[in-house]
C-alpha cells in the first residue's frame, strides 16, 4: 500500500523532513516503512497498518505546522526547522537553497559540513564517490552566490580526459569534441536555473563553462569556481588551476581519487594536493563516502561492492 502527502511549498516540505531529513528516518524506523520525499511530495510505501499509522503522523505534524502550533508528537515538533519554515529561513545549522521551486539541502552531516565549508572557507576541495553530491551541492552554492550578487560570475571547469575512448575518434571540431566531457556540468547547471537564464548568464560572461586547458593565463578575480572532476588533472595542471584564484574568488574543487583516467603512469593532480595543501588552515578537506550517496540505492552497494573487490586485489597483489 502507498499514500503520498502533497505539501503546499517548498518550505513546508523543509520543515516536515526536518534538518538533514531527520524526521523521514525516524518516522520509516518508528512506522516501518518506507519514504520518499521529493521536494513538495512525500510518498508513504509498505503495509496497510503500518502506512496508514505514518500518513496520520505526518498529517497531525503538518496540520500544526500550518496553524502555527505544535503537534501531538512532542519530539518531532519541536524540530527547530518547523518553527521557522514559514519565513523560508533555514533553522540554525540548516543551509537551504530555493531553486526553479525545488529546497536543495544537506542529505547527510558530512554535505553539511561540506556546504558549511564552502560558506567558510575560500577554497574546498571535496573528496568522494560518484552520487555523493559533489558538484550538485557546489552548483546550488555557486548559483545561489551569482543570484545574490556575492560573486560576479560562476566559471566551471573539468579536464578533458577520455574514459576508454579518444577525443580524436569523435566527430568534429575541438568544440564538439571537448562538449560531451562539459555535458554534466550543463546537467548540473540546468536543474538550478531555467535554460533561458543559463542562456542570458552565459551570454554576459556571468557563467562560463570551459575544460580546464582554457584557465590557463588568466586571473579569476570576483568568482565562484568549480573544478569537477578534479581526480583527472595532472600535477601541472592542478598547479595552474590553483594559483589562478583571484580577489573575492571562491573555488571549490571536486573528485573521486578511485576513478582516476589519467594514462598510466601519470599521477592524479587530486591525490597529490592531499599531501601538499594540508598544512594550510584556510583550505578545507571534505571526504564524503557510500553513506553520503543521494543516488539510487543501489548505487551505495555498488560503491561498496567495488571497494571490497579492490581490497581483495591489492591484498592478493601483495
Amino acid at each position: 500500500m502507498q499514500k503520498i502527502i502533497k505539501l503546499h511549498s517548498n518550505a513546508e516540505a523543509a520543515a516536515l523532513y526536518g534538518n538533514l531529513d531527520q524526521n523521514i528516518r525516524q518516522a520509516e524506523k518508528d512506522y516501518r516503512v518506507r519514504l520518499i520525499a521529493k521536494n513538495d511530495r512525500l510518498k508513504i510505501s509498505g503495509d496497510k497498518k503500518d502506512v496508514e499509522n505514518a500518513y496520520d503522523h505526518f498529517m497531525r505534524l503538518l496540520e500544526a505546522n500550518r496553524k502555527g502550533g505544535r503537534g501531538s508528537d512532542r519530539r518531532v515538533s519541536d524540530d527547530p526547522v518547523i518553527k521557522e519554515a514559514k519565513t523560508e529561513t533555514p533553522a540554525k545549522g540548516v543551509i537551504h537553497f530555493f531553486h526553479r521551486g525545488k529546497v536543495v539541502q544537506a542529505k547527510s552531516e558530512n554535505q553539511l559540513a561540506y556546504l558549511r565549508a564552502i560558506q567558510s572557507k575560500d577554497i574546498v576541495i571535496s573528496i568522494g564517490p560518484a552520487g555523493t553530491g559533489k558538484t550538485y551541492l557546489a552548483m546550488a552554492a555557486a548559483v545561489e552566490a551569482l543570484k545574490k550578487k556575492y560573486v560576479g560570475r560562476i566559471i566551471l571547469t573539468r579536464p578533458a580526459v577520455e574514459a576508454g575512448e579518444s577525443l580524436g575518434f569523435l566527430p568534429g571540431d575541438l568544440a564538439a569534441k571537448v562538449n560531451p566531457y562539459l555535458r554534466p556540468l550543463y546537467d548540473a547547471l540546468y536543474d538550478m536555473l531555467e535554460y533561458e537564464e543559463v542562456a542570458r548568464y552565459t551570454e554576459r560572461g556571468a557563467i562560463e563553462i570551459a575544460p580546464i586547458a582554457y584557465m590557463r593565463g588568466r586571473t579569476l578575480n570576483d568568482s565562484f569556481v568549480i573544478l569537477d572532476e578534479a581526480q583527472n588533472c595532472t600535477h601541472n595542471q592542478m598547479k595552474m588551476f590553483l594559483t589562478r584564484m583571484g580577489q573575492t574568488s571562491k573555488v571549490v574543487i571536486t573528485g573521486d581519487i578511485t576513478q582516476v583516467d589519467l594514462p598510466a603512469g601519470k599521477k592524479s593532480g587530486l591525490i597529490e594536493i592531499r599531501q601538499i595543501l594540508s598544512d594550510i588552515p584556510d583550505i578545507q578537506f571534505i571526504y564524503l563516502n557510500e553513506t553520503d550517496v543521494v543516488r539510487h540505492p543501489l548505487v551505495q552497494q555498488i560503491i561498496k561492492a567495488y571497494e571490497k573487490h579492490e581490497r581483495r586485489k591489492t591484498h592478493a597483489e601483495s
